[in-house]
């Protein structure tokens, strides 16, 4: 792959962390030798955190179109004219503007114009989801490109989480939780192990639902009458899954150390463990799109925005990752496309 891989960069809430982690992580134009960085977002509000953060050095090639983009450059395309900055406070206008820099990058990128977008986070109670509900990226994402069957996936340095219930209220989830769906999370954990991130034989492991995994019943019965009976499933399409474990000794041992991936049921099941144990940093991918998206797995940061101390990692990991995996896509693809052809005849078997 000669040509440096196009990073479409979705600025989120402007009034947040955003715009200081996006400077901090360009401001060493070394990182600009491995990708080309488009930004969607506004010029005037970088230059309103440039002399807010005292960084009046950084400089951004403004642009008016992604195919503009300086490949030597960190590129900024203006998708947000009408921006008043009000740090640390939530704005309908922040919300509108993060949804037209993510419509303006998917748009790019079914264009051509970017190979993958990393968005940075908004602030789900301001930020209009096209006019439904949607609680989040992932189903946003989902949604444009009409797939169903899709994962949040939250991945740092020493595990990968994925969900079986998603952003809902506790209370449904045991109405939600299934025999199939746990299936099929556990077929997109699967293939995106195998194609997004080279595991050839990837082990996963599913938690339970219950204390002590139901107990046999005592505690509650889906463990033995859905979460099990869905592992030995998909066992037998060849996915390697194993359980259920019960969170509290699964983590508490290391054990989750031993598997490439785990399967959560609800939210905070897995997102505590990740966001306790895990290091500084973190990064969540859309697994099952067939395009590839990353964000930083931290929130808009309104506390601590204007201060200064907003840390880039999560951001620097999720633009590595998204080209990581784009890279890994590339290679599977070529390799599908051209695979040995093996000749037999009566008297030997070659390969061309």
């Amino acid at each position: 792959m000669k040509e440096k891989i196009r990073v479409g960069i979705t600025h989120g809430d402007f009034n947040g962390t955003n715009y200081e982690i996006i400077m901090k992580t360009f401001v060493d134009t070394a990182i600009n030798e491995f990708f080309v960085p488009v930004i969607y977002g506004s010029s005037k509000a970088v230059a309103y955190y440039r002399k807010a953060l005292d960084m009046e050095n950084l400089s951004f090639n403004i642009i008016g179109d992604a195919s503009e983009a300086n490949t030597k450059r960190t590129n900024i395309l203006n998708v947000a004219d009408n921006v008043k900055v009000e740090i640390g406070f939530s704005s309908q206008l922040a919300g509108i503007s993060a949804i037209k820099a993510m419509d303006t990058a998917i748009e790019d990128l079914q264009n051509g114009k970017i190979d993958v977008i990393v968005t940075c986070p908004v602030n789900k109670s301001v930020t209009r989801f096209d006019s439904s509900d949607f609680p989040g990226h992932s189903e946003y994402f989902a949604n444009k490109f009409n797939v169903k069957d899709y994962m949040l996936l939250m991945i740092n340095e020493l595990m990968r989480i994925g969900f079986v219930t998603g952003h809902i209220p506790f209370g449904e989830v045991t109405k939600t939780i299934s025999k199939d769906l746990i299936i099929s999370k556990l077929s997109i954990i699967n293939d995106s192990l195998k194609n997004d991130f080279l595991i050839r034989a990837p082990r996963i492991a599913v938690l339970s639902l219950n204390p002590h995994s139901g107990d046999n019943g005592l505690f509650g019965r889906e463990e033995t009458e859905i979460i099990c009976p869905a592992v030995e499933e998909a066992k037998k399409s060849g996915i390697l899954a194993f359980g259920a474990y019960p969170s509290d000794e699964f983590f508490a041992s290391g054990a989750f150390s031993d598997f490439d991936a785990v399967l959560a049921m609800y939210h905070d099941q897995g997102m505590i463990p990740f966001k306790s144990i895990g290091l500084p940093g973190g990064i969540d991918y859309t697994a099952g799109l067939p395009i590839v998206r990353t964000a930083p797995a931290h929130g808009t940061g309104y506390e601590i925005a204007g201060k200064g101390i907003a840390a880039p990692k999560s951001l620097r990991d999720a633009l590595f990752l998204a080209t990581e995996i784009y890279k890994n896509r590339k290679m599977q693809d070529e390799i599908s496309a051209n695979p040995l052809r093996v000749k037999i005849n009566s008297q030997k078997r070659t390969v061309e």
